[in-house]
């Protein structure tokens, strides 16, 4: 009996670290493409430190994850006491780093809101200035997703910075204007009508909007995986300890 139930122990032990790891290469496939993205996420995440670190932590943690299912599943195959002891604590390291993430995510939410963004954009904003990191990256979101400021072409009326440059001739920014196709390499419609805020050449939706419709599905799926990940690690450690003891 006790040798059937070890057996089965090992065979749960095995399934939940094939979990981890396809939760490990998840995690690392959704950080690599968060840096590399070509369509413009990459952008906006550069331009909140917070998120930026985050994006390394997700990688970081995707590798640790991917390494760590894989020790698992020789661990609990080979029936070995020190690769089980070792991926036991080092889940739990993870574990705990995983759970303090969630919560400093929960406690700087605020640094996401509408207000927030809107607030940075009309402090900092300096147009078409491409040496100045904050002013190009909101340029290559605005043009990547065919949106105006954060909540619409009105946040300039706001932007100091922005009005003093242009010397308060231009309603909006350049990347405001409507493209055909909608590239940065694409033809403007009419760069003098958009630039007095004509509404027939400039994209009139937030950026904030916009962004969010494209990726509410994968903030929620991110979500679930997340809170997958934290209950199958959770039962991964439970099963290894008790594997762990059974091994003579």
């Amino acid at each position: 009996m006790e040798g059937d139930c070890l057996s089965c122990m090992k065979y749960l032990m095995f399934v939940f670290n094939f979990f981890i790891f396809l939760g490990g290469a998840c995690l690392l496939g959704i950080g690599i493409w968060v840096m590399v993205d070509p369509t413009g996420f990459r952008e906006i995440v550069a331009a909140n430190p917070l998120l930026i670190t985050g994006a390394y932590i997700l990688l970081a943690m995707g590798g640790l994850l991917f390494l760590l299912g894989f020790l698992g599943c020789c661990g609990a195959v080979r029936e070995n006491k020190c690769l089980l002891l070792f991926f036991f604590l080092f889940i739990l390291i993870i574990f705990l780093a995983e759970l303090s993430a969630a919560i400093l995510a929960f406690i700087f939410r605020e640094n996401l809101t509408r207000e927030f963004f809107t607030k940075e954009l009309t402090k900092h904003y300096q147009g078409n200035n491409d040496t100045d990191v904050f002013s190009a990256t909101w340029n290559s979101v605005m043009i990547t997703f065919g949106c105006c400021g954060v909540n619409g072409p009105e946040d300039f009326r706001f932007a100091s910075v922005f009005r003093l440059l242009t010397l308060e001739r231009d309603e909006v920014p350049e990347a405001c204007c409507r493209r055909e196709p909608q590239t940065r390499g694409g033809v403007l419609l009419s760069r003098d009508e958009c630039l007095l805020g004509r509404d027939l050449f400039l994209n009139k939706q937030g950026c904030y909007t916009v962004i969010l419709n494209t990726f509410e599905t994968y903030v929620y799926l991110a979500g679930a995986l997340a809170i997958g990940v934290l209950a199958i690690e959770l039962f991964a450690m439970i099963f290894a300890m008790c594997l762990f003891r059974g091994i003579q």
